[in-house]
């Protein structure tokens, strides 16, 4: 188990924790969750030993591997699947020293403890890990350094899964992840058999992987149990809660009050006026819990609508040089749509944007825009490049020369830049904070069309919501790529897919993408499994059962995990099976209206986990027919 106890921390006399306390059971996954800059990656540094507490003490079993993603990401000769491997330090020791060896005892013992730690089936497991993060086995064998930074901080993570620590230390996995690695880990970490501690903004993952929540407020580390809808609408009625309390508290510290200065001058009260002044001192003042506002986002409308189509494409093809990286694009985008391209990072996404805002030309066909389109590109390295020296203030002026102070400072009061924001220089502003300068700068004239390429990476979820009201509000067009499936399905009514080289419709929702996806890896599953046959068929007999007994038993855990879920779905579907049935009596209503009340709400219940339930098997099953499919490969 892990303890947090009264921790304290400051950072530059700041108070970041103030007396937290929390307590992990060991095996749970959780989730940390608060505002931007509220202390969550802070937290994490603690718990790896980078920082120390002020006071306080953070404490969990001797001999805990804690795995935490480097902020340093690989970037040498070596390939991505052995800069993988080198991670897991015993291994690579003893690989070496097995090849130096002459002593038989120590011979023995050296294939005992690689026997003893799974050490032959560790370049299946990188290379699964690895190609669920999006690195087919080309990738994988290529340097490091060929990489730009996000797919480096993929390795990254790869290698900390690879280790697979007691303790699991994930800050915003999901930022340099595409969809579908996001689905791919997922589903990983639902199966993973330690203890994971995430810090996400991303509320599909916060509601499929963990079974807690751990919301760290105003210093105050508050555990709740269950998924992150869970935990706001216990978080909620917990707040109304207090606010009942202390009105009702504030009620009676009046009467009391009124009464003291009534009655304490008279001789018959005064033993009882002092009686209540005892009383009102006792009293402990309830200090109501109230959510603090997010500022909200705003996308001003443009001076003049246009005309549909805003944009056409003709037989357009796009890239970099003389490399076409899409190709025979006939598309149209309309004044009124809402679009998010969908398809994994390296297809063409950015490269599609960066044409409809006008960065890229086609090298061939015709791109038509409609006359005095204005067009907002939003993009996560504009982050990088603000000026460090530069304050909110300064990009204001320049964009409004002939405002007023006053005129300034209003407007950039409207997106979060109070009095001490202001005048702060870039170089001190968090993530979230620049985001939003770079939200103001995007829609400052009013666009047609606004470009988004993941603008959610750096938000905290409320503000992820207000983003989500802002674009539906917004009145123009709007590009959105986004690995959020929540913003995507609340934001857009056409998907379309890039990839193949190429961009298409896709006819269905976001839910459709991922069975599809998800039915792409399990047929790509079975053709290894299929090849892997023919290659067992030129194995000795020997050989076949000593390989078929090693995959057995690695693949005995995650055989069991996905049987429990299945009975778990099995038991629930028949609970829900009786209740359906206690319900169709048409006599229970009239009979005894409060069974029936509890029947419905019990039934409520189980639909909800049964739900839980099926996405738990489905991940369990991914799970096993993944790992089945590396264990052929490596077979192969």
């Amino acid at each position: 188990m892990l303890h947090i106890n009264d921790l304290t921390f400051r950072i530059e006399g700041k108070l970041i924790f103030d007396g937290a306390t929390a307590a992990i059971p060991a095996g749970h996954k959780v989730g940390l969750v608060g505002r931007n800059g509220a202390g969550k990656t802070t937290l994490l540094r603690i718990l790896t030993g980078e920082l120390s507490p002020d006071g306080g003490s953070v404490s969990m079993p001797k001999h805990t591997r804690i795995g935490y993603v480097a902020q340093e990401a690989p970037g040498g000769d070596e390939s991505l699947i052995d800069w993988v491997l080198s991670a897991d330090t015993e291994r690579a020791k003893l690989l070496a020293e097995a090849e130096t060896a002459t002593d038989p005892h120590r011979i023995a013992d050296i294939h005992q403890r690689l026997a003893d730690i799974d050490a032959h089936s560790a370049p299946a497991r990188a290379a699964q890990i690895l190609a669920g993060l999006g690195f087919d086995e080309a990738a994988q064998r290529r340097p490091c350094r060929e990489y730009s930074g996000g797919w480096r901080m993929r390795v990254a993570l790869a290698a900390v899964l690879f280790l697979e620590p007691e303790l699991l230390l994930l800050d915003e996995p999901t930022n340099y992840l595409d969809l579908e690695g996001t689905l791919w880990l997922e589903s990983y970490l639902a199966t993973y058999p330690h203890t994971v501690l995430i810090v996400s903004h991303d509320r599909d993952l916060l509601n499929r992987v963990v079974n807690s929540i751990l919301h760290l407020d105003r210093g105050k580390l508050t555990l709740y149990s269950g998924t992150y809808d869970d935990f706001e609408e216990m978080r909620r009625e917990r707040i109304n809660q207090q606010l009942a309390l202390k009105k009702q508290q504030d009620e009676q510290r009046r009467r009391i009050e009124a009464f003291i200065a009534r009655f304490k001058a008279k001789a018959t009260k005064a033993a009882q006026a002092r009686s209540r002044m005892k009383v009102l001192e006792r009293m402990k003042p309830i200090v109501a819990e109230v959510e603090q506002s997010v500022v909200p986002f705003t996308f001003p409308k443009a001076e003049k609508a246009l005309a549909s189509p805003l944009i056409r494409l003709e037989d357009v093809t796009v890239g970099y040089g003389d490399t076409p990286v899409l190709r025979n694009l006939n598309l149209r985008i309309d004044n009124d749509d809402r679009i998010a391209l969908l398809g994994q990072n390296g297809n063409g996404k950015s490269t599609f944007a960066k044409l409809i805002a006008g960065k890229l030309a086609p090298m061939l066909g015709r791109v038509i825009k409609a006359s005095r389109l204005e067009v907002g590109y939003f993009a996560q390295h504009q982050l990088d490049e603000l000026d460090p020296a530069k304050t909110p203030y300064d990009y204001i002026t320049r964009l409004m020369p002939d405002a007023s102070e006053a005129q300034r400072r209003t407007r950039l009061g409207g997106y979060g830049f109070g009095a001490d924001k202001a005048d702060t220089r870039c170089a001190n502003l968090s993530g979230g904070e620049k985001a939003r300068l770079l939200f103001m700068l995007t829609a400052f004239h009013g666009p047609h069309l606004l470009i988004l390429d993941e603008p959610t990476n750096h938000l905290d979820v409320d503000s992820r919501e207000a983003l989500t009201q802002a674009l539906n509000e917004f009145e123009g067009a709007v590009i959105l790529i986004s690995h959020d499936r929540h913003l995507v399905d609340a934001c857009a009514d056409r998907l379309w897919i890039v990839r193949n080289g190429t961009v298409t419709p896709f006819e269905g929702d976001m839910d459709d993408y991922r069975q599809q996806l998800l039915a792409e890896r399990t047929a790509r599953n079975r053709e290894k499994a299929k090849a892997a046959s023919g290659a067992e068929q030129r194995m000795g007999r020997a050989e076949q059962r000593r390989a078929a007994a090693e995959r057995r038993a690695e693949l005995a855990p995650l055989k069991k995990a996905m049987q429990e879920a299945e009975k778990q779905v099995e038991r629930i579907t028949a609970e829900l099976a009786k209740l359906d049935a206690a319900l169709a009596d048409p006599d229970l209503y009239a009979r005894d209206p409060a069974k029936a009340q509890q029947l419905l709400i019990t039934r409520g219940q189980a639909a909800k986990k049964l739900a839980e339930a099926e996405e738990a098997w489905l991940a369990a099953t991914e799970a096993y027919e993944a790992a089945a499919s590396s264990n052929t490969d490596a077979v192969a």
